[in-house]
């Protein structure tokens, strides 16, 4: 990709197979032409229904190039369904997509998982570029390739991996963000810090929370930093077959989130993914401690770190053997064995697997006292 006029913005390659940019910046619509290119004749553009107006200067871009097909999808995780999947299929065919069109999403994480999947089977796969409005979008499901819908059994249980044609993280689109959504996308970020880049926790807990803004430079360096340390996992890992010398490879991006993807379907998904990321890895690290891999202080700096950002760290809204069922079919398990990302120090991850049913109940006791 070629930038056009210059602007304030930070370019982040993501190599291997199918290499392509992610780039971080400010009024950033104007790039989505460029990344497209000329060969596209026919645009989707996959918008989260209540960002309408937030979608209009990506139309705009699109227009004068492309004959534009704007499709509203239901917010949240109401997208990520089969039958929402469906209906942009058919409104696909019924346009005349063909292989050499594209799709462009708006949205949170859900926008983006649901997009990246319609793109990923139609035809077997059109090209698609990503326009993040979130932090969580931008730093987790716009980057990285893969693309999901949930079922009744569980979340993203069905899915696939296609790799983007590019990613715009226009931070301007942060500014209309609930402060809440801002907050809980901090949860991916400050999960990063303790998998991969512990200069995130720095900066997280030397900065005033309040001051971590659309416009602040802390919050810009937190998103580009959580952004390296995925492209520096899916580089070496696409589809999750695993890492090198005892490193869990793309597994260690989900650390949290067998407990948070439980606790995301016992409340249809009221908890937000950033939070229940919170609360999970906290609940791992407790697991880690309770199976003699993880120092207590690491523990406690886990709950001082998502906390003072102002997530929560506890859970009580579900029973232990209804969260213990959610666990058994997280897409990490195998056969009837739970397997967890654990830490053994900061930034050393290695997974757990089998942990102890009393260890497990003693960890959800322990999240259960911090709600």
């Amino acid at each position: 990709m070629t930038l056009g006029a210059p602007r304030d913005v930070s370019t982040l390659h993501v190599g291997g197979a199918s290499p392509y940019e992610v780039v971080v910046g400010r009024d950033l619509a104007s790039l989505v032409p460029e990344i497209l290119g000329d060969s596209v004749q026919r645009v989707a553009l996959l918008y989260a229904g209540e960002l309408g107006a937030l979608a209009q200067p990506v139309a705009d871009a699109l227009a004068p190039h492309y004959d534009v097909l704007a499709l509203g999808l239901p917010d949240g995780e109401q997208a990520k369904t089969a039958a929402v999947a469906n209906d942009c299929w058919e409104a696909l065919g019924a346009a005349g997509f063909t292989r050499s069109d594209a799709v462009v999403t708006l949205g949170g994480g859900a926008t983006t998982d649901l997009g990246g999947f319609v793109a990923a089977s139609w035809l077997r796969g059109v090209r698609v570029v990503h326009v993040p409005t979130t932090v969580l979008a931008m730093v987790d499901a716009a980057v990285g390739g893969k693309t999901g819908i949930n079922t009744a059994a569980g979340k993203n249980l069905v899915g696939a991996f296609h790799e983007p044609a590019g990613v715009l993280c226009d931070l301007a689109l942060l500014e209309t963000l609930p402060r809440d959504e801002l907050v809980a996308g901090l949860g991916e970020v400050v999960k990063c810090g303790f998998i991969a880049d512990p200069e995130i926790l720095t900066i997280v807990e030397g900065s005033d929370p309040a001051a971590l803004t659309p416009r602040s430079a802390e919050l810009r360096e937190l998103v580009e930093r959580a952004i390296r340390v995925k492209i520096d996992v899916v580089v070496d890992d696409l589809k999750e077959a695993g890492g090198r010398d005892g490193h869990p490879g793309r597994e260690v991006l989900n650390y949290g989130h067998t407990m948070a993807h439980a606790i995301e379907r016992a409340t249809d998904y009221k908890v937000r993914h950033g939070e229940a990321v919170a609360i999970g890895s906290v609940f791992v690290a407790e697991l880690a401690r309770l199976a003699g891999v993880l120092d207590p202080a690491l523990v406690d700096r886990h709950v001082s770190a998502f906390s003072r950002v102002g997530l929560p760290v506890g859970f009580a809204d579900a029973d232990f053997d209804e969260l213990r069922s959610a666990m058994a079919v997280d897409k990490k398990a195998r056969g009837s064995q739970l397997r967890f990302v654990v830490l053994e120090d900061l930034a050393t991850p290695r997974i757990l697997a089998g942990p102890s049913e009393e260890h497990l109940r003693a960890a959800y006791d322990a999240m259960v006292a911090r709600a």
